[in-house]
């Protein structure tokens, strides 16, 4: 198959029965009706595939360039232009798919989905429609201690190869009439147009905002391991449209679905389905369930609501039918089996592998989050450093200082190899956990190793007992006041004087040691 890579690098109507909900009043009513009623969720999931070409020419996509300037011919659609595939996408898919716990096709094919809008210059989609590349699998992901915990299941209904459309930019240049008070600017930029996307739809088995965010986080954390996407859904690389209904408990029905569109972070996914599944309630018990209609509905982040977009399409309105000028997709046993042999550790295998070594389910999931930040602790236990002790030095100070500084842990000077080393140099008492943070923080900010600091700053921790003493001595010669109250029974007092004789020591007195001494000092007979 010939690949294209280069060798190098819609207006809101109100509804008959619109209804407001604060938060707080949404949580309530979510607890008052869910116990008569069961909310079914699905998601479809695009993701925006990380190749240097798109998925039918040979024009690059890159986010941010300027409107209309990564196009030709094919993704204008132009007459005559014929698509040639992008055999990168193939490779995608069979991973993505084989990730998923898939079973994969071995044809599929390409077919046109017809609709017309501004963006899609073809007046169709290239897409798949009754032979996807990947159907029947399944995602297992762990939800978060603070929601109750829990492992889940969920099950993918199937994956699918499509390009993108374009995208409208709306200007407020636009100009005034007499017949119309203001005439906006529209135009169209096709810099997106044709870029390959996979298409993850999800089985109905979601069935709290919590669980839905999840899966989508989990999408998004699977599609980055394996370097399928970035995954930015900022960028417009993950995108989510929520499917949900709700229907009486017992029954096996479904209710009327609504699709929400326009969800561009996992909190806002949360917080459309909790209002959708309050707005869709509240219109059952008031009898009016018949309100609810198949539609596609927007979630506004302002007015943290959902309002009616369109009627939702269905399957007879896109006219289906196969793509005559691209051919099957024939994948072989030998082609997949090479594939499946280069996938990488996935979430999923990495968060059950750290639980064995331990870890705490918080641990678990901070450190499986992200492809870096797991293979930074990887390489920081491999060089022998207590398991426990690089979650914490990695989940603390380096995770606060990366919040601090906006960076990710590939950026910092620091190594795996002299976090193992600080770690234990302080097991091993040659310097005390106070002195380690300062090397820690000198050694991510500036580099350098762990030997080379203490050498230079002379921060060898203090352990001879005679030399301890004297410092004790010295600052109990010159605090007798707070002496006499600590043994008039103010024994709190024990912490500043441990404090006075570490600033005598520079801090490099053990801990252990000085208390051992100081508490001896403090309790002895005058």
């Amino acid at each position: 198959m010939k690949s294209t890579e280069a060798p190098t690098a819609k207006q809101e109507r109100p509804p008959s029965a619109q209804i407001k909900v604060s938060t707080q009043m949404r949580a309530k009513t979510i607890d008052k009706f869910m116990k008569d009623y069961e909310a079914i969720i699905g998601i479809e999931t695009h993701v925006q595939l990380s190749t240097i070409t798109k998925a039918f020419c040979g024009c690059p996509y890159n986010y941010g360039a300027q409107p209309n300037t990564t196009i030709c011919p094919v993704c204008m659609g132009l007459p005559g232009a014929l698509p040639v595939l992008n055999s990168k996408v193939i490779d995608f898919a069979v991973k993505l798919g084989l990730a998923l716990n898939c079973k994969l096709s071995s044809k599929s094919k390409f077919d046109r989905k017809q609709y017309f809008y501004p963006d899609l210059p073809k007046g169709y989609q290239i897409s798949q429609f009754d032979v996807p590349i990947a159907t029947a699998g399944y995602i297992d992901l762990d939800l978060p201690v603070e929601f109750g915990g829990g492992h889940r299941r969920f099950g993918i209904t199937r994956v699918h190869m499509e390009e993108d459309a374009g995208k409208l930019l709306h200007s407020n240049n636009g100009t005034y009439s007499e017949e119309s008070a203001f005439l906006s600017l529209t135009l169209v930029d096709l810099n997106r147009a044709g870029v390959p996307l996979l298409e993850i739809v999800s089985e109905p088995d979601m069935r709290t905002g919590i669980e839905a965010a999840e899966y989508a986080a989990e999408i998004q954390r699977l599609v980055r391991f394996l370097g399928v996407s970035n995954g930015n859904m900022q960028e417009g690389s993950l995108r989510c449209d929520v499917n949900i209904s709700i229907r009486p408990i017992g029954q096996l029905e479904f209710g009327t679905k609504v699709e929400i569109k326009n969800l561009n972070s996992f909190s806002s996914i949360n917080r459309a389905i909790d209002f959708e599944i309050s707005r869709q309630a509240v219109l059952h018990s008031q009898g009016q369930g018949d309100q609810i209609v198949q539609e596609t509905r927007l979630w506004e982040e302002g007015a943290q609501k959902t309002v009616t977009m369109r009627k939702k399409e269905g399957l007879a309105d896109y006219r289906y039918f196969p793509e005559p000028d691209l051919p099957e997709v024939i994948l072989t046993e030998e082609f997949v089996d090479t594939i499946r042999n280069s996938l990488p550790e996935l979430p999923e295998m990495k968060r059950r592998r750290y639980e064995k070594m331990g870890l705490s389910m918080q641990d678990v999931l901070f450190l499986a989050n992200d492809t870096n930040v797991a293979d930074f602790f990887d390489a920081t236990i491999v060089r022998g450093a207590d398991v426990k002790q690089a979650a914490n030095w990695i989940m603390g100070d380096i995770a606060a200082y990366m919040k601090n500084e906006k960076i990710s842990i590939d950026e910092i000077k620091l190594t795996p190899e002299e976090l193992a080393v600080l770690i234990a140099t302080i097991k091993g008492g040659t310097i005390s956990g106070k002195i380690g943070k300062e090397i820690l923080f000198e050694l991510i900010a500036r580099g350098g190793t762990v030997k080379q600091l203490i050498k230079e700053k002379d921060l060898v921790q203090i352990v001879d007992p005679n030399e301890v003493e004297k410092m004790v001595d010295k600052v109990l010669a010159e605090n007798p006041k707070q002496l006499e109250q600590y043994r008039g029974g103010k024994t709190k007092l024990q912490g500043y004087f441990a404090g006075q004789v570490m600033k005598v020591s520079k801090g490099k007195a053990n801990p252990g040691l000085l208390n051992k001494i100081l508490l001896e000092k403090l309790n002895a007979k005058s």
